[in-house]
């Protein structure tokens, strides 16, 4: 199994095992996993050549195998290089001119390498060497799958796995570990962090209360209703900054929830009927079993606009939660817990949009109409390039913010609409990417040529830009927006709350509807709802979690905060409600969290038997 996640070397450099060039008490260590057949493999060769003529003994090389899979040559080719080091202890010689004979092994070149080092022909190997060369290939292959390798070559700088560039100056950059590769580096790591997001959201939060309940709250929270906008001729668009970020920025959350749910239920674990049925049925119970607590202990009256606060879940609160208990809870889990839960979301939206919305402009809401009708004729027509969706959703946004409409709908709307499937010619466009290389590969030994023409590197960009699909271009690029820039600036204007005893008066039943509807309501709406699915043959449990593990990712579920939250602006006009709602909020959530993590922590069996 290819962990494509590891960032690590599967083993530390051993040099009983290893093949080491250069001082083995170095302090800088490259290792390559490469194969002789790979053309890429054999333009890095003479980069490595210039790195160690640069650093001399304070660098020292490991290539290990990691041969192109089916290509009989590349594998040949490393057996050659081991049973030549075991029958003569000369690797680095032959591995030389491997390199520079291939990457296209035609009949008879291996026999003339090997005959070059006095190595008998492949049939006359000894049997004993040969399969010992065989398996320090096969070692080297469990290797590289083990240490996440998806091809050649792939490099690893003291025993971390290196993905920027592979230029002599770049990889020297690297290895030198100047400033800017040290933050990028750290960047990429708590990036990768499942966690992380959740994380920054806890923090801004945890800003936002100090600074509510400082000597700063009063202006803290008069800055966010400050008006801000364009002023463009003499016509004016401004609006508080809390409603940019609610009405705006929050719109690049939808667009990712949206695009997150569509890629599960078209190419993702979720695209067959029954795999989506039990996280959508789920759902649905955790929605409707909340809703109906709160209405059930709110008393009758204005409260009761808020209970759309107890179906929603906050997606990097729960997903954090779940990565952090580790191999307590299976991938199967995981994925349950995040389709269900952006459903949440996406429902939660809708919502907002139909019922917490005081008037209609209907010229707006026609103009919105018609901008959709053009999105969806752009996935209709075959439109493969991000931008027209972008400018179009804009252009949505606006229409819908002047609709009375919540203008985040935009965000769902323009994911449901956007392709995430690869284009039909899939197959044609590969075979031109590749022809492309074939040609440009052809040239490169010409004189006065350093490197891929214009032409080449034009086509291979538009050949990139058709293959990709908008759903990926467009999650590729927002999605880290969304979690590090457009969450936590939500939580800090939103979070701020003071806490004091008499927010707490007047508010017992608000607060009780909230908090049983979030921290009850939820898993059993999502339990039950499961296990009927199950029960009636609509759905299937995979065998990987049991129905334990099914009950605490719904109580996870139960952490609202950041839509529960948005929410409660909209439901609640009163301050003090509002107030109240955020606080039952907070504790909620963190009750659900340390419910969750209970129920999750004992470690047993999957329940592969249907109730």
């Amino acid at each position: 199994m290819t962990h494509a996640n590891t960032t690590k070397l599967d083993r530390p450099v051993d040099s009983t095992r290893d093949h080491i060039l250069g001082n083995s008490h170095a302090d800088m260590t490259l290792v390559e996993y490469g194969s002789y057949a790979c053309p890429y493999c054999h333009a890095a060769h003479e980069i490595i050549a210039g790195l160690r003529d640069r650093f001399g003994d304070r660098m020292r090389y490991v290539f290990r195998h990691r041969p192109i899979p089916g290509n009989d040559g590349a594998e040949r080719a490393a057996e050659l290089a081991e049973y030549a080091s075991k029958a003569t202890g000369r690797f680095w010689p032959i591995h030389d001119a491997l390199m520079k004979q291939g990457p296209t092994f035609h009949e008879g070149d291996l026999e003339r390498i090997a005959s070059e080092f006095d190595l008998p022909p492949r049939d006359a190997w000894d049997k004993t060497t040969r399969r010992t060369a065989s398996d320090r290939v096969a070692e080297d292959v469990r290797s590289a799958q083990r240490s996440g390798v998806l091809e050649t070559p792939t490099f690893y700088l003291n025993n971390r796995r290196y993905e920027g560039p592979w230029d002599e100056s770049s990889l020297a950059e690297a290895m030198l570990g100047s400033l800017g590769h040290r933050l990028h580096t750290a960047t990429v790591d708590f990036v990768r962090w499942a966690p992380s997001a959740g994380l920054s959201l806890l923090l801004m939060s945890v800003v936002a209360i100090l600074f509510s309940n400082s000597t700063l709250g009063s202006a803290f929270a008069s800055w966010w209703h400050e008006p801000f906008g364009l002023h463009i001729g003499g016509r004016d668009f401004t609006m508080p900054v809390i409603e940019w970020i609610n009405d705006g920025l929050l719109t690049i959350f939808f667009l990712v929830v949206g695009l997150e749910i569509k890629r599960e239920f078209t190419v993702g674990r979720l695209a067959t009927r029954q795999a989506a049925a039990l996280p959508i049925l789920a759902a649905c119970g955790g929605m409707i079993a909340p809703a109906l607590i709160y209405l059930a202990i709110v008393p009758p009256g204005p409260w009761h606009a808020g209970w759309g606060m107890t179906i929603a879940t906050d997606t990097a609160f729960a997903v954090a939660l779940i990565v952090l208990l580790g191999e307590r809870v299976s991938i199967e889990l995981r994925v349950f817990l995040t389709a269900a839960v952006i459903m949440d979301d996406l429902v939660a939206i809708v919502l907002i949009a139909l019922l917490y919305t005081d008037a209609i402009d209907m010229q707006y809401l026609l103009a919105s109409l018609a901008v959709t009708g053009l999105l969806a004729a752009f996935n209709r027509w075959g439109v493969y390039r991000s931008l027209p969706y972008a400018v179009v959703g804009v252009v949505l946004w606006a229409c819908l913010h002047g609709s009375g409409l919540h203008a985040t709908l935009a965000g769902v709307i323009l994911a449901a609409v956007t392709p995430t499937r690869p284009p039909a010619n899939l197959r044609a466009l590969m075979g031109q990417a590749e022809a492309v290389l074939r040609a440009e590969m052809k040239r490169a030994g010409d004189v006065m040529r350093h490197g891929p023409s214009e032409p080449a590197l034009q086509a291979m960009d538009v050949i990139h830009d058709r293959i990709e699909s908008p759903a990926s271009k467009l999650l590729r690029s927002v999605e880290p927006w969304s979690s590090y820039v457009v969450l936590p600036i939500f939580a800090l204007a939103n979070a701020g709350v003071v806490w004091s005893h008499g927010v707490f008066e007047g508010h017992g039943f608000l607060m009780a509807g909230i908090m049983c509807g979030l921290v009850i309501g939820k898993p059993i709406g999502i339990f039950s709802a499961a296990w009927l699915a199950v029960h009636f043959g609509i759905a299937v449990k995979p065998t990987a979690y049991s129905w334990r593990q099914l009950f605490g990712a719904g109580a996870l579920a139960g952490i609202g905060f950041t839509m529960s939250l948005f929410i409660a602006g909209q439901a609640f006009p009163s301050a003090d409600d509002y107030a109240a709602a955020k606080i039952a909020v907070f504790i909620a959530s963190l009750l659900a969290g340390v419910a969750g993590v209970l129920i999750l922590w004992p470690k047993g069996p999957a329940n592969t038997h249907a109730p």
